[in-house]
């Protein structure tokens, strides 16, 4: 059977339609991961890497694997069983740095703050003071939620406690402001699905030399394959594959041979990055912020709630609470069939409660935005929700003319 997806206009929070400069990039050739081609590739990748990221990180890779595989191979890469752990909780996907922490044997504590909300600095150094984690792990962008955590200060309370900061920034790098160096943090992970434009399946990745301190003291010797003398201070790295002191000597000058890279995906992590670039990072930052304000301003333009604090949500994803007249997933539906529009759903408390509505990477477009509008209204009319005619479209377009 051959693959013949239809056309959709992915108005979630994420993955988003990939920019088509991506996916031409992952159509060129295939070359060997050993040949200078591949490696001047690997080498230019790292490069906008450090760009992106706001940082002067030699050890700045991709792992292969979707976002989720970064976020494990740092948190199993980082944590030993016994260390403790701080996760800073206000969705979805601080819980899950809570789960990844535990299967790899950290005792695990947790300051939470209610979902559409952000945890306060304060909490978190308190937490600190009283539970002396070797790590903090916080999401910075959440879009269950569709919060975006300050990190600037937690950076700060970090540094003054002599404590790791690993963050998740998975759905905010490039759509808001991240700062990896000047907000002291010390592992980043992200991905490509949402902000910058691509497809699932490479997570970019950046370690601080105290961090790949830390991993490089639990380093794993293959007899015959490795030529490091020094046995492990610490217990070995539980997984191989996402084991991140092996993942940065492969992507190091000597090359030493982990797995064969994604070449493909290496492709597409490229490209995003360099149209990033391109384009401006600021700028980027800014075409998400202006999206946002207007599919922001368009959705209570049509006389609905937005979900949670606005003063902390990402520029790139708005929650929007469903209308007690009409049923969350048929409207969902309907935009779909009728439309070719998907705009999401939430988790747990939030599940059929709210619409999750994302303007992310080549989706942060004015059309985009004006087109998701315009078919929200009519199907939220035709399923019986009283909204003004044209209020939606009307309200975006006053965002982009300001």
């Amino acid at each position: 059977m051959t693959l013949t997806p239809p056309h959709r206009l992915l108005m979630g929070p994420g993955p988003i339609s990939a920019d088509p400069r991506v996916l031409r990039a992952m159509s060129a050739a295939l070359v060997g991961q050993f040949d200078p081609v591949m490696t001047g590739y690997m080498n230019a990748t790292q490069a906008l890497y450090r760009q992106v990221f706001r940082t002067a990180n030699e050890a700045t890779v991709l792992v292969d694997g979707t976002a989720r595989a970064a976020i494990e191979a740092a948190v199993v890469s980082l944590v030993e069983p016994g260390d403790r752990v701080l996760v800073p909780v206000f969705g979805r996907f601080g819980h899950l740095l809570v789960e990844i922490a535990r299967r790899a044997g950290a005792d695990v504590a947790t300051v939470e703050a209610p979902w559409g909300q952000v945890v306060d600095p304060a909490r978190v150094e308190e937490a600190v003071r009283a539970h002396r984690p070797k790590l903090v792990a916080v999401v910075q962008g959440d879009t269950s939620t569709t919060m975006c955590q300050p990190l600037a200060e937690i950076g700060e309370i970090c540094a003054r406690h002599d404590v790791l900061l690993y963050v998740d920034a998975t759905a905010s790098v490039v759509g808001n402001d991240l700062r990896t160096d000047d907000w002291g943090l010390d592992v980043v992970t992200v991905g490509l699905q949402k902000c910058l434009g691509g497809p699932s399946g490479s997570a970019p990745t950046t370690v601080s030399d105290r961090a790949r301190a830390v991993i490089d003291d639990r380093k794993h010797v293959e007899q015959g394959l490795r030529t490091d003398d020094d046995e492990p201070t610490g217990t070995v790295i539980g997984s191989n594959y996402l084991d991140l002191a092996q993942i940065l000597d492969y992507w190091g000058p000597r090359r030493l041979n982990h797995h064969t890279e994604a070449t493909s995906m290496l492709y597409a992590a490229y490209e995003c990055a360099r149209i990033v670039l391109e384009d401006g990072l600021d700028a980027t930052i800014e075409r998400h912020r202006v999206a946002g304000a207007a599919m922001l301003a368009g959705v209570q333009g049509l006389g609905l709630t937005v979900f949670g604090d606005v003063a902390h949500k990402m520029h790139n994803v708005v929650a929007v609470e469903v209308p007690d007249a009409v049923v969350a997933d048929a409207v969902r539906a309907a935009m779909l069939d009728d439309f070719a529009i998907e705009i999401g759903t939430s988790f747990g408390p939030l599940h059929g409660r709210v619409w999750r509505i994302g303007t992310m990477g080549y989706n942060a477009r004015k059309d985009a935005v004006l087109t998701t509008l315009a078919a929200l209204e009519h199907v939220l009319r035709a399923h019986g929700a009283a909204v003004p005619t044209g209020g939606g479209v009307a309200a975006a377009l006053e965002v982009y003319a300001a």
